[in-house]
């Protein structure tokens, strides 16, 4: 049994350790809100989300990309065999048969993802005045992934493209 002084010291220490607690769940539930994009509605209704800068961000943005119908990724050759990734891409994403933009916004990370409905699409991703044209056909319950990769002499804003290096 313990001593009135140990009870006491017990009884002092409670709210501590309790605080303690959730300060830590607090901290931790913060941190993974911070560490997802937000989901963002286009224009044209569609909703995306843009992420990948980091590398936790493009661990979460590949870990929910198959939840999401479609995936476009931005990379930029480099010498040798690698590939930067790149951010500031203007994208438009058109049905193929009658040319209505379902999406049309600016990339501000090297991964977006978009809940576009199923279709064929025609998608331009545009970066420092070069645009990459790629068809797309998104199929109900299954991921499309389009992947853009400009030529490594093309000049980019290297302040923006610092941040993902």
């Amino acid at each position: 049994m313990p001593s009135p002084f140990q009870s006491s010291i017990m009884k002092s220490l409670r709210p501590l350790g309790l605080a303690l607690l959730l300060g830590i769940s607090f901290a931790q539930a913060h941190a993974a809100v911070l560490a997802n994009p937000p989901i963002r509605l286009a224009p044209e209704g569609t909703e995306y989300m843009c992420g990948g800068s980091g590398q936790a961000e493009a661990a979460f943005m590949d870990m929910v990309s198959p939840r999401w119908a479609a995936s476009f990724q931005f990379a930029m050759n480099e010498s040798g065999n690698g590939r930067n990734r790149v951010a500031g891409v203007k994208l438009v994403v058109r049905d193929a048969y009658n040319g209505y933009q379902a999406l049309g916004v600016m990339a501000d990370s090297p991964h977006l993802l978009a809940r576009l409905a199923p279709g064929s699409y025609t998608v331009e991703a545009t970066l420092d005045g070069l645009t990459l044209i790629q068809p797309l056909v998104v199929v109900q319950g299954r991921g499309a992934k389009a992947t853009f990769v400009w030529p490594s002499n093309l000049s980019t804003p290297d302040q923006t493209q610092a941040a993902l290096k």
